[in-house]
């Protein structure tokens, strides 16, 4: 077996936020929060459940591949070639949740995408925590 051809790279992201994890959990799965920091989407929090994210340059295929209400979230991202698994996992800390965000699966040759995403990953979380604050 050829490893070099394996050989994936992966988008992580983790920040803390002053927020319950139950809050942040909503955020990641109530379709109009997630269209106010992410994208418009039909998104479900149901396993199986395909769902497509729509931004200006087109959309993303996603399906929940995994659910554990207030702690990890898991779902394929699927456009333009790429075929990568989103990984949301909430850990409680003293000040209210680190949110970490796993995006794996970027081959060597998908350097757009990959830097696409290093650059992006971090607007969505400023504009996550931006919303959070407005939730009751």
């Amino acid at each position: 077996m050829n490893i070099a051809a394996t050989e994936t790279l992966s988008v992580i992201i983790e920040r803390e936020f002053g927020h319950a994890p139950e809050k942040i959990w909503r955020a990641l799965t109530q379709p109009h929060l997630i269209a106010d920091w992410l994208m418009k989407n039909n998104f479900e929090p149901l396993i199986g459940h395909r769902f497509e994210l729509l931004a200006s340059w087109g959309k993303v295929d996603c399906q929940v591949t995994e659910i554990e209400p207030t702690r990890k979230l898991a779902y394929s991202w699927e456009a333009q070639g790429l075929e990568t698994i989103v990984t949301w996992t909430l850990t409680p800390s003293s000040s209210g949740t680190v949110l970490r965000m796993e995006q794996v699966g970027f081959r060597p040759e998908q350097q757009q995408a990959y830097q696409g995403a290093r650059f992006g990953w971090p607007r969505f979380f400023s504009a996550m925590e931006q919303l959070l604050p407005r939730l009751d």
